[in-house]
């Protein structure tokens, strides 16, 4: 009979010390997990349709050179500069108008350059459509932290701040420069006529390699219906492909992408 109580006391002893194992270490693993399934699951209806999405980027690279000195013999360069200007196109999956797929605030944050280059200074701008592959160097515009962009549905002629129609009808507008590539540069044979394009370039003995990188940043877009949405971009630069360089003057890229916007609110 004593037995038999001491084995019941353990019994109980056991399942007490399993029961207090279960609800402190077992129990919030599980509560966890069923949480992480909930989010997954309310992720994925809320994304079943993509709303908008990326699916085209287009890149026009040239040269250019500042503060430039010249005498009967020789040639100086004083700030040899590149400038890609990017064209993105932001797509409305449903062409029939609606809040859902109607733009009501675009951002971009989290610009990165990677790898920032060797040499010069590379930074990002805003860029007037209107300007598109003009070459030059903003005095404004340039884009340290957030550029956030105003949407209308009124027609405008004034592309010189950051407007969207909500529609998508016009790209983003961004350039790419990369100042003083070479600085305080003699070109001694200046028998042959200076063209101011990426001729330049392998003048002045650039080469291509050095110049490539990668822009990357966060896109942001709340509709119509205060839902919020975002994508990770990533736009390479480069400066030749299989047919052509900006050796020959200028270049234009067209990427084929596919950038999704996923709901996160």
């Amino acid at each position: 009979m004593k037995t038999k109580l001491i084995l019941t006391i353990v019994l109980i002893i056991i399942a007490s010390s399993l029961e207090c194992i279960f609800f402190s270490v077992y129990f919030p693993k599980l509560m966890q997990k069923i949480d992480f399934e909930n989010s997954v699951l309310s992720f994925s209806d809320q994304n079943e349709n993509a709303i908008f999405s990326i699916d085209k980027v287009t890149l026009f690279s040239g040269c250019d050179a500042k503060n430039k000195a010249s005498s009967a013999t020789n040639f100086t360069i004083e700030n040899l500069y590149t400038y890609t200007d990017i064209a993105i196109f932001i797509n409305q999956e449903n062409e029939e108008p609606s809040l859902e797929n109607t733009l009501k605030e675009v951002s971009i944050e989290n610009i990165e350059i990677n790898p920032m280059p060797d040499n010069g200074q590379a930074n990002i701008f805003f860029k007037n459509m209107m300007d598109f592959a003009k070459p030059y160097i903003p005095e404004t515009g340039e884009i340290k932290d957030t550029l956030s962009f105003k949407t209308t549905s009124e027609e405008i002629s004034d592309f010189s701040s950051p407007v969207l129609y909500n529609n998508c009808a016009n790209p983003i507008t961004l350039s790419y420069i990369h100042q003083n590539v070479k600085t305080d540069y003699t070109l001694l044979d200046i028998t042959n006529p200076i063209t101011y394009n990426g001729s330049l370039l392998k003048r002045c003995g650039v080469a291509l390699s050095q110049l490539a990188t990668d822009i990357s940043f966060d896109m942001y877009i709340t509709n119509y219906k205060d839902e919020k949405f975002k994508s990770k971009i990533f736009i390479p630069i480069t400066y030749q492909n299989d047919t052509a360089s900006i050796y020959d003057g200028t270049i234009t890229i067209k990427q084929d992408v596919n950038y999704v916007f996923y709901r996160y609110k």
